[in-house]
């Protein structure tokens, strides 16, 4: 059986604006949930895409639903895919990268490999994953799920959820949330354009963040 619900409401691009100016590490300063296994890893180095989550759970080797989502997705939609463990079959490939590519997709994750990863590199193609298999998913029409909850890389998934996907990793934030969480990082960001400066200029790093005061407070002897 296939659960195929509305595709979700779309981040306000404000909101996307801002969050592609965010490192994911730096909101791993102050948040510790949110972030997907850090397993599921950029195939594309240095990208860092934000948008609207879309989720697919599809089971062991049938990625007929993923296919039917491809005439769907939006420009703006970052595709979420819960595998529900396997780890053996690739049900994103070569096609399915030109099709979420010509659809304005800003990104693919999922949990689990993919495959034809030299087209991923070719269509550039922003895209996270467990890896690479040489063996694909088929269309079986057998079952999966369109915008329902997911778990992916340990984390829950909501369609309409806010995605940053960068070089570190994949962070899911509420869309209430997304806005002040971005605001904060940049704001941290910010700061630490001006302690750069302050080190370049010769100052000690552990003066400037206390961790010399600490140390030689409790130093022994």
């Amino acid at each position: 059986m296939f659960i195929v619900n509305p595709m979700p409401a779309q981040i306000g691009p404000r909101t996307i604006e801002m969050l592609e100016r965010v490192e994911t590490a730096t909101v791993g300063h102050f948040k510790h949930s949110g972030f997907v296994d850090r397993h599921i890893r950029a195939v594309l180095p240095a990208k860092r895409v934000a948008g609207t989550a879309v989720t697919l759970r599809i089971p062991h080797a049938d990625s007929t639903l993923l296919h039917y989502l491809t005439a769907h997705v939006r420009p703006g939609d970052v595709v979420v895919i819960d595998r529900c463990h396997d780890d053996k079959h690739a049900c994103w490939g070569g096609v399915i990268t030109h099709c979420m590519k010509n659809a304005g997709v800003k990104a693919g994750v999922i949990d689990g490999p993919a495959t034809d990863i030299s087209e991923v590199h070719k269509v550039d193609m922003p895209l996270w994953c467990r890896g690479a298999s040489p063996i694909t998913t088929k269309i079986l029409g057998l079952e999966g799920a369109l915008n329902v909850p997911v778990s992916v890389g340990g984390q829950t998934v909501h369609p309409g959820d806010a995605v940053l996907c960068d070089e570190s990793g994949v962070l899911v934030l509420r869309p209430d949330e997304a806005e002040a969480v971005a605001a904060r990082a940049i704001e941290m960001q910010e700061r630490e354009i001006v302690l750069l400066e302050r080190l370049r200029k010769g100052e000690k790093l552990p003066d400037i963040s206390g961790a010399t005061a600490l140390v030689e407070g409790k130093r022994a002897g």
